[in-house]
């Protein structure tokens, strides 16, 4: 778990991944379309994923991926950040996590 804390507390944004999840690409997708470079890590690419994914649900993420953080606070899954963006709030935060400047 610290880990994850301590990848997810390193850059304004961070999404852990999948390779081959679709949610996870639409997610990543809307970061970059926001102007945001978040830090990607995907668990099926890491050698240390399987246990990074135990964290991940260990904090409550259900599910695991994509579980997004921004100023290393956990935000949430796709739903979560969907419904950020589509009430405002995502480019808001990203902007106080300094992840985008306009």
């Amino acid at each position: 778990m610290d880990r994850v804390r301590d990848l997810a507390s390193k850059n304004a944004a961070v999404i852990f991944t999948k390779s081959s999840c679709c949610m996870c690409h639409s997610i990543k997708t809307l970061f970059y379309e926001l102007g945001a470079s978040p830090a990607i890590h995907e668990l099926d690419r890491d050698v240390n994923g399987k246990e990074m994914e135990r964290a991940l649900r260990g904090l409550g993420c259900n599910p695991t991926v994509p579980a997004v953080f921004i100023g290393g606070k956990w935000v949430g899954s796709a739903k979560d950040v969907l419904s950020l963006h589509l009430d405002g709030s995502l480019k808001q935060m990203l902007m106080e996590a300094k992840a985008i400047w306009f």
